[in-house]
């Protein structure tokens, strides 16, 4: 016999194979939603995108403490901040485009 016993290979997560795979019942971890608070942070509404990003670095923590319910919901205000964060920037945007013309339509009224 070898002086160094060979051991099974390792299946799938590391398990040896036979073994099945621990059942989760929560099922996966949910989507943190990190990228779409970064981009809101960056392009969007900064203060709502930082929201976002708190939000959205709490759910893994929250889903390795076993909190899930809490995990999920986490997700979830994340990704509703980063989307008040796009909706808040477009009605600035059209806000200072009407108010770009306004302020133009003002100039040539009182002009002529």
């Amino acid at each position: 016999m070898n002086a160094y016993q060979q051991f099974p290979q390792s299946g799938p997560g590391g398990h040896p194979p036979g073994y099945a795979l621990p059942f989760h019942p929560y099922g996966r971890p949910p989507e943190n939603n990190l990228v779409w608070g970064i981009v809101a942070t960056v392009v969007f509404c900064m203060p709502m995108g930082i929201v976002s990003l708190v939000m959205s670095s709490r759910v893994n923590t929250l889903w390795a403490q076993g909190r899930f319910d809490d995990a999920h919901r986490a997700a979830r205000s994340a990704k509703r901040w980063a989307i008040w964060s796009a909706v808040v920037w477009v009605l600035g945007l059209i806000a200072l485009v009407v108010g770009y013309f306004a302020f133009w339509a003002a100039v040539v009224a009182t002009t002529h």
